[in-house]
């Protein structure tokens, strides 16, 4: 058995590993297009552990991107093994923290289902930090909406509407854990030019010709079919509690009737409960739930 640093030249098989056990973890950084330009660098820490025939049969990779390392985290894009030994968990953990200078904790999200991961978590001193539900809408029926006097919906416009962007979401979600640190311009274009990107789909509320909130619906998949992905999904305190988030869900149901999907899926945080009802109320069915571990390195 050997644990190495992931090179470049070993990228094709990790990746094929990710994909064959995604389904086993969460794999929200696991789809196709989060793989395809996969690099083995100081961004993206990774080792392996092979054996004799030189097969991967574990591996733990970090995802210490710009949000990340603005939050003085990072976020495990896999952490897994074949072979049911705590050994080898703990020896890839080892390895990972020589990766961690400058942060303070790291957070794997488990399904909920996977008890002897979450086992295994625990006895590496994880600790939950939160829960997060998968929330998905098959009713083909699309609800109606009107906003009230002095608001209106506006498409979001590259190059212009960044800072607006960062602004309502992040007052928005300044308070909710796991979200709270701020993005910048830089980011919002940096998700802007994805893949994933829907151009209709990416909308700002206004009131007043004030940024009040704001929606995206990106191209995703699920369960092997396509499925457009809403969220973030934010207003700004002051504006929170009269129905814009309902109106702006409506609104981005109403993009993915437009763009041909049958589907849309979102992602909750457990202690947004008010946000949770919204979405059950609206159709949405929750599909799973998974724990958010936390390792504080700081405290180590």
């Amino acid at each position: 058995m050997k644990i190495e640093f992931l090179t470049q030249e070993r990228v094709e098989d990790f990746v094929g590993y990710c994909k064959k056990h995604k389904s086993e973890v969460d794999e929200s950084f696991l789809y196709d297009e989060d793989l395809e330009d996969f690099k083995a660098d100081e961004e993206n820490p990774t080792y392996i552990f092979t054996n004799e025939q030189g097969k991967i049969i574990a591996a733990a990779s970090l995802i210490i991107d710009e949000y990340n390392r603005l939050g003085k985290k990072a976020r495990f894009r896999i952490f897994h093994s074949e072979i049911e030994d705590f050994q080898y968990f703990n020896m890839l953990m080892k390895e990972i923290l020589k990766h961690t200078d400058g942060l303070e904790k790291l957070v794997i999200f488990i399904p909920l289902v996977n008890k002897k991961l979450m086992k295994v978590f625990e006895e590496l001193d994880f600790l939950i930090e939160r829960y997060s539900f998968l929330l998905v809408r098959e009713d083909l029926s699309i609800p109606q909406f009107t906003l009230p006097k002095g608001y209106e919906i506006r498409a979001f416009r590259p190059g212009l509407d960044e800072e607006v962007w960062c602004d309502i979401r992040n007052k928005g979600f300044a308070k909710l854990k796991g979200s709270e640190t701020p993005i910048t311009p830089h980011i919002v274009t940096q998700m802007m030019s994805e893949k994933d990107y829907i151009k209709e789909g990416t909308m700002i509320l206004y009131h007043n010709k004030r940024p009040v909130g704001i929606v995206r619906g990106s191209d995703d998949e699920y369960e092997g079919s396509p499925i457009m992905n809403i969220g973030p999904l934010a207003i700004i305190p002051e504006y929170q509690g009269k129905g814009l988030g309902r109106s702006l869900l409506r609104a981005s149901l109403n993009i993915a009737n437009e763009k041909g999907y049958d589907r849309t899926i979102l992602c909750v945080n457990g202690e947004n409960v008010r946000a949770k009802d919204l979405y059950i109320q609206e159709g949405f069915k929750q599909v799973e739930e998974v724990v958010c571990f936390k390792y504080d390195i700081k405290m180590k």
